[in-house]
């Protein structure tokens, strides 16, 4: 895919670019929920969702742009109830709460469908 990349004129280079970038950010927000849930330390759940809100706030910054905005609607949802939960994690104890796994489950599956649906 690299190498068609540099050939496409710019914004189909950028959707591309962003492709590439959706394969491992989607994997490292998966890895971020699994640790999350298997985490007992609320500070360790805490900071992976943080960190998954990251990528997911980047991913739905870019999504609508680029002509991705049933994804980039899903990621700004899952990050909202990342807020959410975080906001009120001194609240809620450990484990996260079922609805924000679903919520990056949603999301995950979501990328997926979106990069096999490029991929053909």
């Amino acid at each position: 895919m690299k190498d068609l990349n540099e050939t496409l004129p710019g914004i189909e280079r950028i959707k591309l670019r962003f492709l590439d970038l959706l394969q491992s950010r989607q994997g490292a927000i998966a890895q971020c929920a699994l640790t999350a849930w298997e985490a007992s330390d609320p500070d360790v759940v805490r900071n992976q969702l943080s960190e998954a809100q990251g990528i997911l706030h980047q991913i739905a910054g870019s999504a609508g742009s680029l002509g991705f905005a049933s994804l980039g609607q899903i990621a700004r949802d899952c990050e909202g109830d990342i807020i959410q939960y975080v906001s009120h994690a001194h609240q809620t104890p450990v484990p996260v709460c079922v609805e924000v796994m679903e919520s990056l489950d949603r999301f995950v599956s979501a990328s997926q469908d979106l990069l096999q649906d490029a991929a053909q």
